[in-house]
């Protein structure tokens, strides 16, 4: 992960600790994932919302072009 071992992991852990303090970690770690959480689904919205987009775009062509003989 990003080259980071366990004993890097440990002093960003540490680190945070002493500048967050404990009681404060876990509610930073809640926002995070509901951070990427929202991240996430607006990213995949905006995928599905370009694919249906795109498809219109096709049909539209094929209905402009007349039928396929």
């Amino acid at each position: 992960m990003f080259g980071l071992g366990l004993p890097e992991m440990g002093i960003i852990a540490v680190v945070a600790i002493l500048i967050f303090g404990p009681k404060k970690i876990p509610e930073l770690g809640n926002a995070l994932g509901k951070t990427l959480r929202s991240f996430k689904e607006g990213v995949g919205l905006g995928d599905d919302e370009s694919a249906l987009d795109e498809k219109e775009k096709e049909k539209k062509k094929e209905e402009e072009a007349g039928p396929k003989v």
